[in-house]
C-alpha cells in the first residue's frame, strides 16, 4: 500500500514538473514572438512615416499594387490558421492521422501563399532599389515571407516528430508553440495587407 502511495505522488509530481517546464517553455516563446512584435512595428511605424512624408511615394510608371491576386492569397493564409487550430485540437484528442492530415493541409497553404508572392514579385515592375517605396515593399514583403516559410518547416520537424511514437504523450509545446506562431505571421500578414495593398 504504502509502495503504491509513493509511487502514486511520485508520477503526480513527474506530472507537475512537466506541466510547470512547459509553461515556462510557452512563456518564454511569447515573450520571443513580443520581441519579433516590435520589429515588426518599428517596420510598420517606418513605412507609414515614409508614405505620409515622401512626395512621389510610388516608382515612375507604377500607379499602384493588383490587390486581387494578393487578396486571394490573404485568405488561404488566413484560412490556414483555422486549419492547423484543428490539427492541434486532433492531437488533444488523440487522433494522429487527422493531426497530421490538417497539419498537411496548413503547410501546403502556406507554400501556396509563398509561391503566390514569388509570382507577385516576378511581375511586378519595380525593384528593392526604386525608391523608398520599393525598399520598403520588398523588406516587409520578405521579412514575412521568411517567416511563413520558418513557419512552415517547424510545422514539417513537428509532423516528423508525430512519428516517433508516444512523442506527444507528455506534452505538446512544440505543436502549441509552432501554432502559435502561425497564428502570429497570420496577423502580422493581415496588418501588411492592409498598409500596402489597401492603403494605396
Amino acid at each position: 500500500m504504502d509502495s503504491y502511495i509513493n509511487s502514486h505522488e511520485l508520477h503526480h509530481t513527474e506530472v507537475e514538473h512537466s506541466h510547470d517546464e512547459e509553461g515556462n517553455k510557452m512563456f518564454g516563446f511569447i515573450v520571443f514572438l513580443l520581441s519579433e512584435s516590435v520589429i515588426f512595428l518599428s517596420f510598420f511605424a517606418g513605412y507609414i512615416i515614409y508614405k505620409t512624408t515622401t512626395p512621389n511615394w510610388l516608382p515612375a510608371g507604377v500607379s499602384g499594387l493588383e490587390v486581387k491576386e494578393p487578396a486571394i492569397n490573404t485568405v488561404v493564409l488566413v484560412a490556414s490558421s483555422f486549419v492547423i487550430y484543428l490539427a492541434e485540437r486532433a492531437l488533444q484528442r488523440h487522433d494522429l492521422m487527422k493531426f497530421r492530415l490538417f497539419l498537411l493541409a496548413t503547410m501546403a497553404m502556406g507554400t501556396y501563399f509563398l509561391v503566390g508572392q514569388a509570382i507577385e514579385w516576378n511581375s511586378l515592375a519595380f525593384g528593392f532599389t526604386s525608391g523608398v517605396f520599393g525598399g520598403t515593399f520588398y523588406l516587409l514583403t520578405g521579412f514575412h515571407g521568411l517567416h511563413v516559410l520558418t513557419g512552415i518547416l517547424l510545422q514539417l520537424i513537428i509532423l516528423v516528430r508525430s512519428f516517433i511514437p508516444g512523442n506527444y504523450d507528455t506534452g505538446h509545446f512544440g505543436v502549441n508553440a509552432t501554432s502559435l506562431f502561425w497564428h502570429f505571421v497570420d496577423v502580422i500578414w493581415i496588418i501588411l495587407f492592409v498598409l500596402i495593398y489597401l492603403w494605396q
